[in-house]
């Protein structure tokens, strides 16, 4: 039964969709980023797992416990506390280089991403603002 059949019946209230919150530049590029560095933490887990740095366990725990995490703090990035989590976590991806040395190069272009995502998100965000209050929205 689809939602206009049900509307139609006597006594039933339509349903309607919630409006969507408008999200904000800053949250999606760095929303977008976590995503990629969880996409990302997979290669590392293998390589890991391959070299024999670290024991099969480890190596696939850890990686899919960081990609679960990422993938996680990727929600909370609308808030500033969510976004100072995400500077945590770039600083935990450097650190990963101490287990895989190549991991200091992928962690280091993954800060510039985010420095990037959360600077030029920011100056976004502060422009339109300012282009709604103008247009006195």
């Amino acid at each position: 039964m689809t939602d206009a059949n049900r509307a139609s019946r006597p006594g039933r209230t339509p349903r309607t969709r919630r409006a969507r919150r408008e999200r904000g530049a800053q949250e999606s590029l760095t929303s977008i980023a976590l995503v990629l560095e969880a996409i990302m933490f997979f290669f590392p887990m293998l390589v890991v797992f391959g070299k024999h740095t670290l024991a099969p366990g480890w190596a696939f725990g850890g990686g899919i416990g960081a990609m679960i995490v990422l993938a996680l703090a990727s929600r909370l990035t609308g808030s500033r506390a969510g976004v100072w989590f995400g500077w945590l976590l770039q600083a935990a991806i450097l650190a990963t280089g101490f287990i895989e040395p190549f991991m200091f190069v992928v962690g280091l272009v993954f800060l510039v991403l985010w420095v990037f995502c959360v600077v030029k998100g920011g100056q976004l965000d502060r422009q339109n603002a300012a282009r709604r209050a103008a247009a006195g929205d």
